[in-house]
């Protein structure tokens, strides 16, 4: 959690796949937030995906 409501998933593989993604919305509910953001360090560039419910 950042900010008390942002959720901020980090994850180090070549590619966000969606597993990934359903991981995140999954932390998202149990949290009760409305955001989210899930950050890839594992690809040759920076990959980030946001999420709004």
């Amino acid at each position: 959690m950042c900010y008390g409501n942002i959720v901020v998933e980090c994850k180090a593989t070549q590619a966000i796949e969606t597993f990934h993604r359903a991981q995140i919305l999954n932390y998202m509910k149990v949290a009760a937030s409305q955001v989210g953001l899930l950050i890839n360090f594992g690809a040759p560039s920076l990959l980030f995906e946001p999420f709004i419910l």
